[in-house]
């Protein structure tokens, strides 16, 4: 009976409520709501996808931070449980009312009325109203009556003109329901990792609970979301202890991160607005800076087109990036002990720019969120193909040319400059092709000699690297890569190379270009036919020269030149590959640094090996370290396109050379058949700019004189173990001064002392080294401030033969 009387209340109260907005103007109260198209025009996901190549999606970056949005769903992608479950628990009646549950409506009215708890009376259509209008949104203290009354007419008007499939679908994917998910999508793939249309009994429960309270404690929740199983007869609801550790469990998991996928760093490299960078005119020798107003208001421009784009195209190549990532990451874990636990890897297609592969970490990196691709590192021995390019076009050296590999000082403004071959050892006279190929220190220094750090640094600004600072803060450690520099300037410089010294910028997504097109760029053998959408063969309009053609083809050449790098590297090493392509490794000064970066007919590949906070390897090089990452991606990259040797230039000379030592004297002859120890290097056919070609390079040599006068204390009155009359002190220079740190362990601050030829004895300050047994050709002295003679004598000590002064200075040093 009372049961009977509350319902004749709430209908009576409801339909006087009916009367009274039946009566009301519409035009006063209701508000021009859009039409479901636009609604779900409008919605905009949270997250960017950024697209590969073909158009498949490689990864996901989030861009609003304010909520976080999933993709609009289709109401037949979610599971019709959950749908169920919604309606039972928000809108029994959703069916069969116009937008308003007037019984429900009474029924609150009646409670609020007699200051009764009852259950709300917003249907599912005026809470959607709600959410499409931000001023029928609820405020601290609920919605006023007001806004009440707006509300029902907004949910009568959207019955009028949306479905009720609209009314739903929109519902669930505008619905806030914990913290910043909106969206069933949202909720479904942060919350349980899955999919709107594969939620099981458990989550379906717990996203009808939180849609009645979505910020609730997570007890709440569970208790709600058992009431409701229970509801549904399902066995979950039959434990409710346990749906409550589950749900305490699902509502603490994180978040999603804000990237995920297989390309996080040239994701942010492209939503930063470097989608596609403006050609940059030739770099002058003074400082420039990275960003200009005019720049930067472009980018900020795009910068708001991503964000209104949910996909943004790329010119990724899903496949190769995947292996690049893959490659590289076990390639770290096998330096591991070695101290690595970063790289990186970028591949570049030479035609177009476009980037095929950007991969900013190994995936074991101790800082994974740092793009390594970016990292301004010493690039090491990777400039010197530069550096003789410059020299054979300004016609100071050919491939061909004699070069000295032997000790030197060079003096500077800072004091004596010595550079060292990466394995201390030196090879005499070499070509300038094994001095590139073979990667030797020395040769470079004095190519730079010739070259000039001023002309050098003005060819590295025009590819593009960074040099804040005038030539000179450099000097001659330019030739060896003493100076910052990224894995993405370094590639895209080797591509100026392997494109016949055109240089372009990068590109980040994918160029209308025709299917097969003729190849103009010099150095390219023929029209090739694209048979995969990763590669073009049209160069970018925006080239411009840096090089000379056949300076750039004698570069290639001599870096694909497996016998050029025997002195260094042998013949089986990871550098050789079964199709054409010229590499160089590099390695940095402390060994913290390790790259291999080169091209192929059709890419360039740089690969970069070290660690984010910049501590050194152990016993790494450039030949174990990165090289064998860049061979499997060019490996992977040429499975299906081949990779021919490019034509040369027209205007090259090919001569045959030959190398021959003679030694000077009396008989001052060259022998008509010279045996091959007379012969320096194996004759070759080399490449010639015109006017410079030379067939034949004779190295004359004086012979050595005869020993010195005999003396000592030895049979015969010879010592026993006579010094060579040209041995002298190789380390260190005469006139060197040394600066202690004090905050250097000793061990680290030993003074390497070495002769060219085995030594009879050492003294130090007028007294013999003690330990060194004779023939001792270098050996280690922890310095100690003040000034110190080291010599080189004879094995009685009696007879100097070379000598040096230092100058140690800084605080005592106790090893």
């Amino acid at each position: 009976m009372a049961l009977a009387l509350a319902r004749s209340h709430a209908l009576l109260a409801g339909a006087l409520v009916a009367a009274v907005l039946g009566s009301a103007p519409s035009a006063s109260c209701a508000h021009t709501l859009p039409s479901f198209a636009q609604v779900r025009a409008d919605f905009h996901s949270s997250e960017t996808w950024l697209l590969d190549r073909q158009g498949q999606r490689i990864q996901r970056v989030r861009t609003d931070f304010q909520a976080r949005r999933g993709d609009w769903t289709a109401l037949e992608d979610i599971s019709p449980a959950l749908l169920h479950a919604i309606l039972l628990t928000e809108d029994k009646r959703f069916y069969e009312h116009s937008g308003v549950d007037w019984a429900a409506v009474g029924s609150a009215a009646w409670g609020n009325l007699w200051n009764e708890r009852t259950r709300g009376a917003s249907t599912i259509t005026m809470q959607l109203a709600g959410l499409l209008n931000a001023e029928l949104r609820a405020r601290t203290g609920g919605r006023t009556w007001r806004q009440k009354w707006r509300q029902l007419w907004s949910a009568r008007d959207l019955e009028a003109h949306w479905s009720k499939a609209e009314i739903l679908e929109a519902y669930v994917n505008l619905a806030p329901f914990r913290g910043e998910l909106i969206g069933i999508d949202s909720l479904a793939r942060n919350t349980f990792g899955k999919a709107p249309s594969g939620l099981d009994a458990r989550e379906v429960a717990l996203t009808a609970a939180l849609l009645r309270a979505p910020n609730a404690p997570a007890t709440r929740v569970a208790e709600r979301a058992c009431l409701i199983l229970a509801q549904a007869q399902s066995p979950w609801g039959q434990d409710c202890r346990a749906l409550r550790l589950y749900t305490e469990a699902a509502l603490s998991r994180p978040a999603q991160r804000a990237t995920s996928g297989d390309a996080p760093h040239f994701a942010r490299y492209v939503m930063r607005g470097a989608a596609q960078p403006q050609p940059v005119q030739p770099a002058q020798p003074t400082a420039t800076h990275d960003h200009t107003p005019p720049a930067n208001a472009a980018r900020v421009r795009e910068v708001r087109e991503v964000h209104a784009v949910r996909e943004i195209p790329s010119s990724l190549d899903s496949r190769l990036q995947r292996h690049a990532a893959q490659v590289l990451q076990q390639q770290v874990q096998a330096l591991t002990r070695h101290n690595v636990h970063d790289g990186a890897a970028l591949v570049l297609d030479n035609a177009s720019g476009e980037v095929l592969a950007w991969v900013g970490t190994s995936g074991l990196s101790r800082s994974p969120e740092v793009d390594a691709v970016l990292g301004l590192r010493q690039p090491g021995s990777t400039l010197k193909p530069f550096l003789y390019a410059q020299a054979i076009a300004q016609k100071r050296l050919t491939a061909a040319s004699l070069l000295e590999d032997s000790p030197t000082r060079i003096p500077t403004a800072f004091g004596l400059y010595a550079p060292e071959n990466y394995d201390q050892s030196y090879k005499g006279w070499v070509s300038v092709r094994q001095a590139l190929g073979s990667s030797l220190n020395i040769p470079a220094v004095r190519t730079l000699r010739m070259v000039s750090p001023e002309s050098f640094a003005q060819l590295l600004r025009a590819l593009e690297l960074h040099l804040p600072e005038p030539a000179g803060y450099y000097g001659y450690a330019l030739a060896l890569g003493g100076v910052d520099a990224n894995l993405l300037q370094l590639t895209n410089a080797y591509r100026t190379l392997a494109n016949g010294g055109l240089h372009s910028p990068i590109r980040t997504q994918v160029q209308p270009l025709p299917t097969t097109t003729q190849a103009t760029h010099p150095g390219a053998n023929a029209a090739l036919p694209v048979t995969s959408p990763t590669l073009s063969l049209a160069l970018s309009p925006d080239s411009r020269r840096v090089l000379d053609a056949p300076v750039a083809y004698i570069v290639g050449d001599i870096l694909s030149d497996r016998h050029a790098r025997l002195l260094t590297f042998g013949t089986d090493s990871a550098l050789a590959t079964r199709f054409w392509s010229a590499v160089k490794t590099g390695t940095s000064q402390d060994m913290r640094d390790n790259w291999a970066i080169g091209y192929t007919p059709h890419f360039t590949i740089g690969v970069w090996v070290g660690n984010a906070d910049g501590s050194p390897m152990h016993n790494v090089s450039g030949i174990a370290g990165a090289a064998p990452v860049w061979a499997s991606i060019a490996a992977f990259a040429h499975r299906l396109r081949p990779g021919q040797r490019p034509a040369p230039p027209p205007e090259l000379v090919r001569l045959r050379v030959r190398y021959l030592a003679e030694n000077t004297g009396e008989n001052d002859r060259l022998s008509a058949a010279p045996s091959p120890a007379l012969l320096l290097e194996a004759e070759r056919d080399e490449w010639f700019l015109p006017g410079t070609e030379q067939a034949q390079f004779t190295l004359r040599r004086a012979p050595a004189p005869a020993l010195a006068a005999p003396s000592g204390t030895g049979a015969g009155g010879r010592d026993p173990t006579p010094a060579r009359p040209d041995a002298r002190i190789l380390e260190p220079a005469d006139g060197t001064i040394l600066a202690l740190d004090p905050d250097i362990p000793p061990t680290n601050q030993m003074l390497r002392i070495a002769s060219n030829h085995p030594a009879p004895s050492w003294w130090l300050n007028g007294q013999r080294v003690s330990g060194l047994q004779p023939g001792h050709r270098h050996w280690y002295w922890p310095p100690t401030p003040g000034r110190h003679t080291i010599e080189l004598r004879s094995a009685s000590g009696q007879r100097v033969i070379d000598r040096v002064r230092i100058e140690v200075r800084g605080a005592s040093l106790k090893p």
